[in-house]
């Protein structure tokens, strides 16, 4: 049964209600009879098991999919190149 939050407007109240999706949505606070509005809070659904994204693809990639990272060391043979012009 999913967990419902109403924050009232006049008191500032807010609470959580297990309703069923066909129950009517609740408009007055319990506790000063105020309006009260629905909140979108976060959910904590999973996506679980293979065929989704973050289960296939979201991830680091492994084995043969990454390719070697290849470094040029630029300064190496810069510094050989300036060398070789001081000593002419």
């Amino acid at each position: 049964m999913p967990v419902y939050e109403y924050q009232c407007k006049d008191c500032g109240k807010i609470e959580e209600v297990f309703q069923k999706i066909s129950d009517p949505v609740r408009t007055i606070c319990p506790h000063c009879e105020g309006k009260l509005s629905k909140l979108i809070s976060q959910s904590s659904f999973h996506l679980k098991g293979s065929g989704w994204y973050v289960t296939d693809y979201g991830g680091a990639k492994t084995g043969s999919e990454t390719k070697p990272e290849t470094k040029t060391d630029t300064t190496s043979s810069e510094s050989k190149k300036v060398s070789a012009k001081d000593s002419d």
